[in-house]
């Protein structure tokens, strides 16, 4: 009698599970839609660059937001380094990344730092994207901390100035810029977060002064500086641009092209561009609807531009696939299985261009093909392989 009772019990719950809607159970295990940064957060990944010149500041949290275009320009600088003046400005003008991308090749240093700790970058452009006014008003508050432990002050290389609470950091002399180097431990007194320590992010060869702001060999803006349009806004908590500024720095670049596409006459508040994103993936399901899902165009060619291959790179492969079509095909079967595998840990650069069906649809094609050329080969067939040697659904962040 209990074991039928049991049983009649166990079938009734059964029903009562299925009759209850499948969102219920989506709405209490739904992620929220824009989960927005602690202030802990937020003092971490900006305590080591709230203390950089306003107009460099505003250029790295601009660019921050285009991280796949910041490992291109950081590997485009280190083979062209020998470019200055017109020829610079001639070679720029080719490259379609950011302006603010564009502007940081003045700063060889920032790019590299950026580029080696992209994960960092990464995450100050989602917080830029999702709360710059939080983040503005951060950077704020970190220099009064500095100020208030006697930590920030004019110098031969920068000019400090306080108006109305609002601390601004100008370059003591316009044609010169210092990068900063500091220990925020030290500069910012006591850290309140010990579960969030201030990022030890220094530029490349950066000597970190014992108690003090200590400054490397200065830059002189050039070419790539003509690119600069941010200005911050601390009254508002966000960005402007202005095309024409720097004007006289770089007087060939095609700005017409560059304020049609911000409009108002190329003035205004900064909006981010999400074709400069190039796949990447948002951080969030409200940012990526702000900015719409990325278009699928050229993203093969990103997610192999992010793990280091250049533009020969493919043109080699390509040519190889023509000699070697049966080893591609057993490639791309091989990667459609990892593919499979792999689904659902996707990261920030995984995914790209993809909404839920859309992946779906393709991981079905995918499966759909491989099936396909193995009845190829069980057939005899000897038609080449695509050569497609690209996962869609694979990480990423990971290089061959």
């Amino acid at each position: 009698m209990i074991k039928k009772v049991s049983i009649q019990t166990l079938l009734w719950g059964l029903v009562l599970l299925l009759a209850i809607p499948f969102g219920a159970f989506a709405q209490n295990t739904a992620p929220p839609a824009s989960p927005q940064f602690k202030q802990e957060e937020l003092d971490q990944m900006l305590a080591p660059i709230a203390l950089y010149p306003d107009s460099l500041l505003v250029q790295i949290l601009m660019a921050s937001t285009y991280p796949l275009e910041i490992v291109e320009a950081a590997r485009w600088t280190k083979t062209n380094q020998n470019l200055k003046g017109d020829k610079l400005t001639a070679a720029l003008e080719k490259q379609n990344w950011d302006p603010s991308v564009k502007s940081l090749i003045n700063f060889p240093s920032v790019l590299a730092m950026m580029n080696d700790k992209l994960e960092w970058t990464q995450k100050l452009g989602d917080a830029f994207l999702a709360q710059e006014k939080g983040v503005m008003d951060t950077v704020q508050k970190l220099r009064a901390k500095a100020q208030a432990q006697g930590m920030l002050k004019s110098t031969d290389q920068q000019k400090v100035t306080t108006q109305a609470q609002t601390i601004i950091i100008e370059p003591a002399s316009p044609q010169v810029i210092y990068v900063p180097a500091y220990d925020p431990v030290v500069v910012y007194g006591p850290w309140l977060y010990p579960a969030y320590p201030p990022y030890p992010y220094y530029p490349p060869g950066a000597v970190i002064g014992a108690s003090a702001v200590s400054f490397g060999l200065g830059v002189a803006v050039g070419a790539a500086w003509g690119y600069a349009w941010g200005g911050a806004n601390w009254n508002h908590g966000n960005v402007n641009v202005n095309v024409n500024q720097n004007n006289s720095i770089n007087n060939n670049i095609n700005r017409n092209n560059y304020a049609n596409k911000i409009g108002g006459g190329g003035h205004g508040e900064w909006q981010h561009d999400p074709d400069h994103r190039k796949g990447v993936a948002y951080r969030d399901s409200n940012t990526q609807q702000k900015y719409g899902q990325p278009g699928r165009g050229g993203s093969a060619d990103a997610k192999r531009d992010y793990r280091g291959h250049t533009p020969d790179d493919r043109g080699k492969a390509a040519q190889g696939a023509d000699r070697t079509g049966m080893q591609d095909r057993k490639g791309t079967q091989a990667q459609s299985q990892q593919r499979d595998s792999r689904q659902g840990s996707a990261g920030a650069f995984d995914g790209m261009n993809r909404g839920g069906s859309e992946a779906k649809t393709e991981s079905d094609r995918g499966r759909a093909s491989s099936q396909s050329m193995g009845s190829e080969r069980a057939g005899g067939g000897a038609e080449r392989g695509s050569g497609g040697g690209f996962s869609h659904g694979g990480s990423g962040g990971r290089r061959r």
